[in-house]
Parts: structure tokens; C-alpha cells; sequence
């Protein structure tokens, strides 16, 4: 559906529209390296890719309305479903007073912790670029957003459901088996179609920001069913009718952020019903020193713990976890900024290193390193299948 409204939406933006200022892009050369050989003999040792992704946007009518056209294209030299076309966003919005209405595909994020994000529920992770779930598929939408002094109201009507995208036979970073995209299975007999609505009311109050939501259908996590295809164990995505209650909220006081993020869901799964209920938090602290030793350069301390009810075998990530980073950003011309950062399960003893760095060079072009570590894992953890996954990535990208 997706590749068909990219095409469509080329050729309806206007003539002038495709040459106007308000085109931006970026494209991007990938280049990973993993430590370790693949588990399986298809799979590769290095990776190459290319990104290309643009942005236009456009307002008219006194600015009471724009449009907004965000498509996205990767291209891999091993795994053809990491080669994929997306539409990030494509959307028109119209603004009444104190009310926006928007029709179209758009990205909402939800959610204030660094570790994890719990409360972001709209949009599908498209995890064949990263498994940190920050990248996202477009969601086709249509939505209304009321500001009050007493809140931001906003409400989501989601008429189609997007697939979590995985590896491929030939990618890294993957379940132990290939995961079976073209036989999805669902809960609801609408399958994609099933309408799915949320709500959610954010305020600032003092120093607090705060947000409750709501979110009723089918869940963005597929649980994963191993299945005998033809000889071969592959597995089936299976996609359970989920109602999710959240909260998020972040305290500012002086150089001190306090995060939290909790969940309530209850899932119809008719195939593991003692999943069907649980909850989840992650909360925590970020410390800034500012101006470190008289510099330019300011050091952050991040520490979180994450919480889920569902036993470890049941829950994806973090169910008894501690997250313990730090962000170093350098306000210096070329916008240098790292962050590491280190979860350790405190029943499994497993941990999961990640490192970033980024830095601009010259006005035009930046560069960003990515380093993943996964130690201690063992045959009862999520993490044994990315056991000879750690891998360090170089990404160049220029900007137009």
C-alpha cells in the first residue's frame, strides 16, 4: 500500500511544488562491520547501504494550512527486505483557531525516558534500520488536536495497521529464525484493516509535563510463533487486539530531569491468555553539569530502571533492567555530541553496550559512528540470538 500511495503522491505534487526552496534532503552511505562470525553461513560479516530521504513542505492560506511530504528509500547489499520505500510522512493540515486537523500519513512520538519508550504506541518500529526502535513507518491517520488552558487534547483515528518489518535470510541483527512476513496472523478478522483509535491529554503544569493516553488496537509487537515450513523452522507473526493505558511525565528542577513512563495493557490473545494482562514502567534521572572545567562542554548522567510484569521468557527487553549512561555534548562548531550507554538485567546478568557518536563536517555533511555490544547472554535471555551481533557502524551523510 505504501509503495503504491509513494508513487501516486509523486505524481500529484504540482510541477512548481518539485522545485520549490521548500525541498530538503539528505542521503546517506551505511557501512557496518560485525566482530563476530554470523550464527548462520547466509549471513555476512560487513554491510553496505545507501539511504536517500527528502522533505517537503509547504504553507498557504495565512499559514492555516500546509503540506507536508517526507518519502524515504534504503537500498542493502545483502538483505533485499532491508531495501525497502516508505513514506515517513504525507499529510495536509488544516488549522480552525485552537484546533488542527490532519489527514495523511504521519510520525508521533510519544514519551519522555532515554532508554526505553513504552507510551509511543501510533507508529510501527521499522526495526530492519535499528533495534533501538527510535525509526518509524509512517502511520496513515486521521487526527484532531485542541489546545486548552487546561491541556492539549488529541485524538487518533487509524484506519490501516502497518507490519513490524525484520531481517531477512541474509541480514544481521534478527530473531534466531526468518520471520515469516507474507503469512502475518491476527487477532481481529479485520486483520490490517481493523480501525484502531487513541487519545491523549498533555499539560504543563509548573515545572511538570505530563501525559496520560489511551490506545485501543492491534498491537505494534508481534509475538513470534515458531512454525515447520517445508523442513525449515521459520516464525509466524501473530498480532494480538491490545487496550494500553499511559502515563508520562517529566519533573524539571534546576540541572536535574526526572522521567517516567508507565504502561497498563490488556491484550485479547487467544493464543497465550496469561499474557492478557500486565504493566510496565521505566523512570529515572538525567544530571547536566554545565560549562564542564570552565569548557564549552556540558556531561550528562542518565540512570533509569525498567520494570515489566511479564515473566522473562514472555516480556521482549527490560523486565527487571538498569540503564546507566552518559551524554557528553561539546557546543562546539561542529555540533560533536556522544552518548554511551550500558542495560544490565539484574536477574540474568546480561547486558547491552550501545555507543554513539555524531559530529558535522563543513556545512553540508556530517558523520555519525555506532558501536552494539551484547554480553552474558544465555539460551533464557532475549538477547542469545544477537550474541555474535556486536557490530560497529559508519554513517556519512551529505546534505542538499
Amino acid at each position: 500500500m505504501i509503495n503504491r500511495l509513494l508513487i501516486l503522491s509523486l505524481a500529484l505534487l504540482p510541477l512548481g511544488a518539485l522545485h520549490s526552496a521548500e525541498w530538503s534532503s539528505k542521503a546517506s552511505i551505511e557501512a557496518r562491520h560485525f566482530f563476530n562470525d554470523a550464527l548462520n553461513p547466509q549471513q555476512h560479516d560487513g554491510n553496505l547501504s545507501i539511504t536517500v530521504e527528502s522533505e517537503f513542505y509547504h504553507d498557504w492560506d495565512d499559514d492555516s494550512q500546509r503540506i507536508v511530504f517526507t518519502p524515504f528509500a534504503r537500498i542493502d547489499q545483502h538483505d533485499s527486505e532491508r531495501s525497502h520505500l516508505d513514506l515517513r510522512e504525507f499529510y495536509w493540515r488544516k488549522t480552525f483557531n485552537n484546533t488542527d486537523l490532519y489527514l495523511g500519513i504521519r510520525k508521533i512520538f510519544w514519551g519522555v525516558t532515554e532508554s526505553l519508550h513504552l507510551v509511543d504506541i501510533i507508529n510501527q518500529s521499522d526495526t530492519i534500520e535499528n533495534l533501538d526502535g527510535e525509526d518509524k513507518l509512517g502511520q496513515p491517520m486521521v487526527s484532531l488536536s485542541h489546545s486548552t488552558d487546561l491541556g492539549d487534547w488529541s485524538l487518533y483515528i487509524l484506519p490501516w495497521f502497518r507490519e513490524r518489518t525484520f531481517a531477512g535470510i541474509e541480514g544481521r541483527l534478527r530473531p534466531p529464525f526468518v520471520v515469516d512476513q507474507d503469512n502475518a496472523q491476527f487477532e481481529s478478522n479485520d486483520k490490517e484493516k481493523h480501525i484502531d483509535s487513541a487519545l491523549r491529554w498533555s499539560h504543563v503544569i509548573g515545572d511538570w509535563d505530563v501525559g496520560l493516553s489511551y490506545f485501543h488496537g492491534t498491537d505494534r509487537t508481534p509475538q513470534l510463533i515458531p512454525q515447520m515450513n517445508n523442513g525449515v523452522t521459520t516464525l509466524l507473526p501473530y498480532y494480538a487486539q491490545l487496550n494500553q493505558l499511559g502515563l508520562d511525565a517529566q519533573y524539571t528542577y534546576e540541572s536535574w530531569l526526572w522521567k517516567l513512563e508507565s504502561v497498563s495493557r490488556h491484550h485479547d490473545n487467544r493464543l497465550s491468555p496469561n499474557l492478557n494482562r500486565s504493566k510496565a514502567a521505566v523512570g529515572g534521572f538525567e544530571y547536566t553539569w554545565y560549562g564542564l572545567f570552565d569548557s564549552a562542554t556540558d556531561i550528562g548522567l542518565v540512570m533509569e530502571y525498567q520494570y515489566d510484569s511479564r515473566e522473562a521468557n514472555q516480556a521482549l527487553i527490560a523486565n527487571n533492567d538498569i540503564a546507566i549512561g552518559s551524554r557528553l555534548t561539546f557546543n562546539d562548531v561542529q555540533d560533536t555530541t556522544l552518548l554511551a550507554l550500558v542495560a544490565s538485567d539484574l536477574d540474568q546478568r546480561e547486558r547491552f553496550i550501545s555507543l554513539e557518536g555524531a559530529r558535522r563536517l563543513g556545512d553540508d555533511m556530517s558523520v555519525n559512528i555506532e558501536a552494539r555490544f551484547f554480553s552474558n547472554t544465555t539460551p533464557q535471555t532475549q538477547l542469545f540470538a544477537l550474541r555474535n551481533d556486536d557490530y560497529l557502524e559508519l554513517l556519512l551523510t551529505r546534505y542538499f
